[in-house]
């Protein structure tokens, strides 16, 4: 079971612009911000431990509808250039994901087929999750109803005998308080790699 935290009655919101990675967090580090910070911890490590357990259909009800799960591709460019050209652009390039939350429901059904290739046996994964800094939270952190954050990840991926994969990198994610609960609106995962070293993604993140 999950632990659903925040305020009550949150109605609906209009969307924030995400801010950049690499974007200090204006928000002062008063009580309030850290009362805040623990709430959306405490998501992301229910999220977390929800993935571990390979509990895929419901980590889907932490999803917002109108759901953005984005991975730029990297590439390798010249000093000064990493602003404009390292990652490859929201909409407009090819990536290692663009999906929604109906995409991300067909993944998990793929996966519960007992006939996905990449994921018969189901592999065996730990997500660690750290370094969380909130970045926004709309209309403010006393009564927030939307709230940007940031973090590191590590995932391990085991499969079968002797594969094993990590991944690591950043996440820049947008939470939106709904019902009784906080859910995942926005996810943008900056992965350290520029090739990718396993022979798949199959894991979430």
């Amino acid at each position: 079971m999950v632990r659903h935290h925040g305020p009550p009655g949150a109605t609906q919101v209009r969307y924030v612009a995400m801010m950049s990675s690499n974007s200090k967090s204006a928000l002062k580090r008063d009580i309030h911000y850290f009362t805040l910070k623990q709430q959306i911890e405490e998501f992301l490590y229910d999220e977390a431990e929800m993935l571990d357990q390979r509990q895929f259909t419901d980590w889907l009800d932490l999803l917002c509808d109108d759901l953005v799960y984005f991975m730029p591709m990297r590439r390798n460019v010249k000093h000064g250039d990493h602003a404009a050209r390292e990652n490859t652009r929201e909409g407009e390039d090819i990536s290692w994901f663009e999906d929604d939350k109906w995409t991300m429901s067909k993944r998990v059904d793929q996966i519960m087929t007992e006939k996905h290739w990449a994921e018969e046996p189901l592999s065996r994964v730990c997500h660690m999750v750290s370094n969380v800094q909130l970045l926004g939270a709309t209309p403010s952190v006393e009564k927030p109803e939307e709230v940007t954050a940031r973090c590191r990840f590590l995932v391990y991926q085991n499969r079968a005998e002797k594969e094993s994969n990590f991944f690591v990198g950043k996440r820049l994610d947008t939470l939106r308080f709904e019902g009784e609960g906080w859910k995942l609106r926005r996810r943008e995962i900056t992965l350290d790699q520029n090739v990718l070293l396993a022979k798949n993604l199959s894991v979430f993140f």
